[in-house]
């Protein structure tokens, strides 16, 4: 069956969409049908157009993807009269009010800054009919599912609620169980989280060898973009400037302003190479390239849960 058949063929042909993915042929009817739904995916499996075209108000983990989810939702409804919203902490938080206080039919969000304007009053979710949540299991790590409950507690109590997960860990599980009534569960995780077309491999040294290496093996012509993860931004500046030519380096870091970390992002075509010091992108395509973890990933249960920065609250 064609993507068209589930929305404006003009948008989806502007984006080449012809083909559903296997998730949005499974989501999809059974959206258009006010069902609640549990869908387990991965990044790239196509479920943002599983569950915007269909219908929208979305919860996003972190402010890229909440960018990402509004722009995939301005392509599709561009032939559409929809206001469409998109609010994040890192930024001033006049311009979100200027505009929730006009109105909106489609509201993306991080949790944090949607619910900073819930309590200043500024953000009014009484008319709610849609309710997503989109990587609940980033949610659940950075910290945000306390959150997530109470915004979901302010919204009708007969809504439409989808939540979507890469994993299921006991928590998300549990959220799942309080949100959704009778949801209708589809699992498209696959049976290894690997890409296949993606060649991986592990170096075993010292620390002291390991930005030696690093310069090695960023001399293959072959890997035109770079993402090295170091664990503090600390870290990154100590690689960055150790590194062949720091002038060709775009920092990400996590204290810099929205503008300029959206701007190193969007410059990827002319950037050799891109340091950020955490991994909060997961859903930004970053093209062909390589990917260097310069230190092993602490285990999940010790990361600390993500303190929300700024202040805000109030929009619909």
């Amino acid at each position: 069956m064609p993507i068209s058949a589930f929305a404006p063929p003009c948008a989806l042909a502007e984006r080449n969409y012809s083909e559903p993915t296997p998730i949005q042929v499974r989501a999809i009817p059974l959206l258009l049908d006010d069902e609640d739904m549990l869908g387990i995916a991965q990044t790239g499996t196509g479920k943002t157009a599983a569950f915007a075209l269909p219908a929208l108000q979305i919860l996003a983990p972190t402010r890229e993807l909440a960018i990402q989810i509004a722009g995939d939702l301005k392509a599709y409804g561009k032939h559409m009269k929809l206001r469409l919203g998109v609010i994040f902490g890192g930024v001033s938080q006049n311009s979100q009010v200027a505009m929730l206080r006009r109105g909106v039919d489609i509201l993306v969000a991080t949790p944090g800054r949607l619910l900073d304007l819930m309590q200043q009053g500024h953000a009014d979710l009484r008319d709610v009919q849609l309710l997503v949540l989109d990587e609940a299991d980033r949610m659940l790590d950075m910290g945000f599912i306390r959150d997530v409950r109470k915004i979901s507690a302010a919204v009708p109590e007969d809504r439409q609620s989808l939540l979507f997960s890469a994993t299921m860990p006991g928590e998300v599980t549990k959220l799942a169980r309080e949100i959704l009534y009778q949801p209708q569960r589809i699992d498209i995780a696959p049976k290894t989280i690997a890409v296949e077309a993606t060649d991986q491999s592990v170096h075993f040294i010292d620390a002291a060898a390991k930005l030696p290496l690093l310069c090695d093996l960023m001399v293959n012509a072959a890997l035109s973009r770079v993402l090295v993860f170091t664990r503090t931004k600390h870290r990154a500046n100590r690689v960055a400037v150790s590194l062949c030519d720091p002038a060709e380096f775009g920092f990400l870091r996590g204290i810099e302003k929205l503008i300029g970390r959206e701007v190193a992002l969007a410059s990827g075509e002319r950037l050799s190479h891109v340091i950020p010091f955490k991994q909060g992108g997961r859903g930004r395509n970053g093209g062909n390239g390589g990917r260097s973890n310069k230190q092993a990933p602490k285990p999940q249960g010790a990361r600390r849960p993500r303190r929300r920065g700024g202040a805000m609250r109030r929009g619909a």
